[in-house]
This record gives C-alpha cells, structure tokens and sequence, in this order.
C-alpha cells in the first residue's frame, strides 16, 4: 500500500495569538529551513504551546499504518490494541482541504484546511506541498 503521509516536517512556533477564542490559540511556525510557515488554530486546553517550542506536523491521508483507504467511518472504529498513526502523536485531527492559492514567492503554494472551524494556512515549496491536492488529511502534531 501507499504511504499514508503527505506531509511531515518539524517546526519552531514563533508566535502565539489566544486573544480571541477562549480555549482556542492560533500558532504561527516556520520550517528549521524557513522554507515553510503554517498558521494553525488548536485547543489550547488539549494541547497547550509556548512561542519558541519546536513542533513535528504531519498530513496524512489515512491513519492505517499500511496507508489502506479510510471509509467514512473507519477512523471512529479503531479497535483496541490496533495501531494507528495517532498513537506516535499527541493532538490529532480530521479536516477538509478547501482551497488552494499561488504563494507569496516563486515556485511556492498556500493550502487551506479546516478542521472543524480550526483552520490551518500552510505555505512553501510547491514539490513539498503537491502531494496534499486532496479531499480530507489528518493532522498529527506531537512535540
């Protein structure tokens, strides 16, 4: 099968805004290269950051180890004892690709994803970022 992960890098946040959501704290990062910066909401209740941390993000198109297709519904019905991706991270989420745009610089893309109502503006090289030209990805974080 596929590998499940689109996208993984490790990153540095280099700001925190919680002013205005209870609960809810927009982190902006930026790749150990600099060649990648996202913006992400995230519950700060869940999984609390402090500006200066480093970060492993990961996109996946499924949670399946062996990168087998998710149905509908086969995510919520993970047995006990089976392994998944999210058992290497610490906050996982499930979210709709929405909208694609040219970068800021050459040769770079914006994705757009929204978890919920947490969104996610993720910009870089496009090679780095093709690959996330899809429906739905899981976000992995872990620290």
């Amino acid at each position: 099968m596929a590998d499940p992960l689109l996208f993984e890098d490790t990153f540095t946040i280099t700001s925190i805004n919680a002013q205005k959501y209870d609960r809810v704290s927009r982190l902006t990062c930026e790749s150990s290269d600099s060649s990648i910066t996202f913006t992400l909401d995230v519950n700060s209740e869940l999984y609390p950051c402090v500006a200066g941390e480093s970060i492993s993000m990961a996109l996946a198109s499924t949670l399946s180890l062996d990168g087998k297709e998710d149905t509908r519904a086969s995510w919520r019905e993970v047995s006990m004892g089976d392994q998944t991706l999210a058992d290497d991270y610490d906050y996982v989420c499930h979210g709709k690709v929405y909208r694609f745009e040219e970068g800021s610089a050459k040769d770079t893309m914006a994705v757009f994803v929204s978890f919920g109502g947490l969104l996610l503006y993720l910009e870089g090289a496009y090679k780095k970022l093709a690959p996330l030209k899809i429906d739905h990805v899981y976000l992995l974080l872990k620290k």
